[in-house]
């Protein structure tokens, strides 16, 4: 049964999409079979990379590795959607190795029912604690941590509701993205805040991306950095694109996701 990971926030513009396109293909890279679910029906900037990404193996003859993208009928009312979801996980799980799922950054059925799904979550955060404060509410004189916030009680809601169907636990990853390379208060106060909540709550916090422009001009293409270089293609492997494709194997290494199953060795006799 397909392992399932899904990258999820309440929040828009977190870098989800761009976390789960690129642990998607590293997955397909290695060989292993995933299939791609877009939750986020209305922007499914997730589905229009992967298909961008077929667009331009097919116009320039490449055959890169890649995920399956998964589809299902969205345009019947929210009730339909969730159960035509349910059916297309139900449908797919025993045909993958691994399942990645977007959602969108809010609260929807959609979202709710992708994260029940979760074996693990990811969910990326800006280095700030505008984003913070979706996870905790901090005391604004001591900086301390007053107690979870909204997403952090959705996610727990959602343990409780594998451990009553006797699931495994809910292995849940904070990637924080777009720290600055220069230290500052703020950084060292909202390390110390996620590494305190994490402790408390339960998530195993690691490093993301960078802020880096070079994500937003693969998208086109349907590309990651995992596909750099291409021939013809304007982008030079400069230090910036080798730290950018550093942070995408740290990310896949840091998850921990299952290895392949390893055949049974024959014994002679």
């Amino acid at each position: 049964m397909a392992h399932v990971v899904v990258f999820g926030n309440e929040k828009g513009g977190s870098g989800k999409t761009t976390a789960a396109i690129h642990v998607a293909v590293a997955l397909a890279r290695e060989g292993r079979k995933v299939g791609a679910i877009d939750l986020d029906v209305r922007q499914r900037s997730f589905s229009r990379h992967l298909e961008n990404r077929a667009e331009w193996c097919a116009k320039t003859g490449k055959d890169l590795p890649s995920p399956e993208l998964l589809k299902f009928n969205s345009n019947n009312g929210l009730e339909d959607a969730v159960q035509a979801f349910s059916e297309l996980l139900a449908s797919a799980a025993p045909r993958f190795e691994f399942l990645v799922i977007d959602t969108p950054g809010a609260d929807t059925p959609l979202s709710r029912a992708g994260h029940a799904a979760a074996d693990t979550l990811v969910t990326p955060l800006n280095d700030s604690f505008v984003d913070f404060d979706l996870l905790a509410r901090i005391d604004p004189t001591t900086f301390e941590i007053k107690g979870p916030s909204v997403y952090s009680d959705f996610v727990w809601d959602c343990r409780k509701r594998r451990l009553m169907a006797k699931k495994p636990a809910l292995d849940w990853v904070v990637m924080r993205n777009r720290v600055a390379s220069t230290e500052a208060r703020n950084k060292k106060r909202l390390g110390e805040a996620i590494g305190t909540l994490a402790q408390r709550i339960g998530f195993r916090p690691t490093k993301g991306f960078g802020e880096r422009v070079i994500f937003r001009e693969l998208f086109p293409m349907g590309l990651t950095m995992l596909d750099l270089p291409q021939p013809g293609l304007s982008v030079s492997l400069s230090m910036s694109t080798l730290a950018a494709r550093q942070e995408v194997r740290e990310l896949v290494h840091a998850l921990g996701l299952p290895e392949p199953a390893r055949e049974p060795v024959a014994l002679a006799g």
